[in-house]
């Protein structure tokens, strides 16, 4: 079952990370479903702690990355705006080189809270970190109302 409310397409939301921790990252958006948004994210200099292996909290932007853009898609985005209230990340698996790749797919769309499930793996499909996000829905006030509708 199609779960959008707002237009999704990648070039819009590939247009949403100029000049900010998503293109720092070098996080990408590869795939729209009917109930999933799925990206990439190098593990590389960018993303490594000192150990020469992904950062944990680098799992954690990824995650949060992928479904704070789904859940902002699932609400009218010009009447209300979805932010984070709590993450939860297992970190199951290392990775040293190449990609991850994550998968956003919702637990729960409520009207006030959305739970989403993000699953990371690496290149071979092995399981590197199982996330949680919970996300609330706030009404923009009209101020904004009326500037997100006019842009």
């Amino acid at each position: 079952m199609r779960i959008w409310k707002t237009p999704i397409d990648l070039n819009s939301i590939a247009e949403t990370r100029a000049n900010t921790l998503v293109e720092l990252m070098g996080i990408e958006f590869t795939e729209i479903g009917e109930d999933f948004l799925k990206g990439r994210m190098p593990v590389d200099k960018r993303t490594y702690q000192p150990h020469g292996i992904m950062h944990g909290g680098a799992s954690c932007v990824f995650a949060e990355t992928l479904a704070s853009i789904a859940a902002n898609h699932c609400v009218d985005y010009s009447k209300e705006f979805c932010v984070g209230l709590d993450i939860f990340t297992s970190h199951i698996h290392m990775v040293k080189s190449g990609y991850v790749y994550g998968t956003a797919r919702p637990i729960n769309i409520g009207n006030t809270i959305q739970v989403w499930g993000v699953r990371i793996e690496d290149e071979s499909n092995k399981l590197t970190s199982l996330t949680r996000l919970t996300v609330s829905v706030l009404k923009r006030r009209a101020e904004e109302t009326a500037r997100t509708e006019n842009a």
